[in-house]
């Protein structure tokens, strides 16, 4: 069976993405190095470089998603409190794209963030992944 290792990016401003990636995701550098693609920037959640990555290749567009466009990358966060303070964090910096909402099972407490790259970040609670996805789905299989 395949197993999923990896994203690729194109990013406009590679550092800028880098940071946006460290800051509100956590993720740090696992590998960096210049080639025929010009620099490609690897990150990882500390402890899981070898499980998956994102590969961020410089150069490229940005391409911001239109309204109503629901493509993101997930990001499952400890506590609803902790979306919120995502939330509060990117509203001011400008780069809140959905304010915090709850949605029926699996969706769950959800916000999303612009990222320099033109993606949407989502940082979510309660989804059956993540952060506390055992007693997500033993409440709702209950149900």
């Amino acid at each position: 069976m395949p197993s999923l290792t990896h994203i690729a990016l194109h990013c406009e401003d590679l550092d800028a993405s880098i940071a946006f990636y460290r800051d509100y995701c956590g993720l740090h550098i696992s590998h960096d190095r210049a080639d025929d693609h010009g620099r490609v920037v690897w990150m990882s959640e500390p402890g899981k470089e070898h499980q998956f990555v994102i590969v961020m290749i410089s150069g490229g567009k940005v391409h911001p998603q239109a309204d109503g466009d629901f493509s993101h990358l997930g990001f499952a966060m400890e506590s609803r409190a902790a979306v919120d303070a995502v939330a509060a964090r990117a509203k001011e910096a400008g780069l809140l794209a959905w304010p915090p909402r709850n949605e029926p099972y699996p969706v769950g407490y959800y916000c999303g963030i612009r990222a320099p790259d033109g993606n949407v970040v989502e940082f979510s609670f309660d989804q059956p992944l993540g952060p506390g996805a055992g007693q997500s789905m033993l409440a709702h299989a209950d149900a």
